[in-house]
């Protein structure tokens, strides 16, 4: 019931060491820094990586809160954008525009909210070659790391790298379903042993919050050990049964367009807000829907993306076809042929 070290108890850093390791990656406990979820690992890299005035790139669409992390401590974002034509993989070109002298680090999240893409071997690898040719380390967001749909395969990307720096951030949150229990974490991958001041960093860093729940530390090494592969293979089959149920549903509504996600547990909608003249937005149209046939999908607006709406995957297959049904009634009384 006391208060633990900051940066985790030791026997859960070294399962968290143990779960994270591979045939490419070794990680020990001085690597692992556990924190208050994995919204807290990313806090922590930016803070530590970043001064005021510095910039990072990001992705767009992506999660909002790498900017909010960001611009409160007076570090920029600059978003690089992905192809929603192309599986909404990185555009290569536009993230090296985003590149300059004031660039810290490259933020890389895979698999993506809010676009439930899947990034291939060679495109990890063009991004580390960036990354290579401007010296910059990478900050991975992987907290949907292995949450990828049959046929897909989801690669660390410090497995990847034999020279540039990684800080990886997951945690229990999603792949466990638990994110109420707030544990996640920082994986340190330094191949060239260049991150001695981060390190220190990262621990002086954590000592703001003095570390997340002992309570479920204690159970990290059951955790990760004591729940039975099948479990994990169950949940994204029935992620990627109700994915393509919903992609197939959605796909008839008129002036809606759906794109078939890889893994997470999300959907990203294009909306021809054009064929529906009773509303300016995307926005409008969403906050007309929630009151007309009480359905609420997150708007593009979100993830400053408008005119795309992100679909949650992970509600039981008769409420997604009752949603569907009020996607196809709410649309079809707006939408207005060209």
């Amino acid at each position: 019931n006391g208060y633990g070290p900051s940066t985790g108890l030791e026997e859960a850093r070294i399962a968290v060491a143990d779960y994270s390791s591979t045939k490419k990656v070794r990680y020990h406990c001085k690597d692992i820094i556990l924190t208050n979820g994995s919204s807290a690992a990313i806090d922590y890299c930016i803070t530590c990586l970043a001064n005021p005035g510095q910039n990072i790139p990001i992705p767009f669409p992506g999660f909002p809160l790498y900017r909010t992390l960001a611009e409160s401590l007076g570090i920029k974002t600059k978003p690089y954008n992905l192809m929603p034509t192309k599986s909404w993989t990185i555009d290569l070109n536009h993230l090296r525009n985003q590149i300059d002298e004031n660039t810290v680090a490259i933020l890389i999240n895979n698999p993506s909210n809010p676009c439930g893409s899947v990034f291939s071997y060679q495109h990890l690898q063009d991004v580390l070659q960036i990354a290579r040719e401007y010296h910059l380390p990478i900050i991975a967001d992987e907290i949907y790391e292995n949450m990828v749909f049959r046929g897909q395969e989801f690669f660390p990307i410090a497995d990847l790298s034999e020279d540039v720096p990684i800080l990886t951030c997951s945690g229990l949150s999603k792949r466990f379903l638990v994110p109420g229990w707030r544990v996640g974490w920082i994986k340190i991958h330094d191949p060239l042993d260049v991150f001695t001041e981060i390190r220190r960093g990262l621990v002086s860093i954590s000592q703001k919050t003095l570390g997340c729940s002992t309570i479920i530390q204690g159970a990290l090494p059951k955790i990760l050990t004591g729940i039975p592969q099948k479990y994990f293979e169950d949940v994204m089959d029935t992620i990627e049964k109700t994915a393509k149920l919903a992609h197939s549903l959605i796909n008839k509504v008129k002036g809606l367009y759906p794109i078939m996600p890889q893994g997470a547990m999300y959907m990203m909608v294009e909306v021809d807000i054009a064929r529906f003249p009773a509303f300016k937005t995307t926005l409008e149209l969403i906050e007309r829907m929630v009151q007309e046939e009480s359905l609420f999908c997150l708007p593009g607006a979100c993830f400053d993306y408008p005119n795309y709406m992100r679909v949650v995957l992970t509600l039981p297959e008769e409420l997604i076809l009752e949603a569907c049904k009020r996607f196809k009634d709410f649309c079809g009384r707006y939408y207005k042929d060209a």
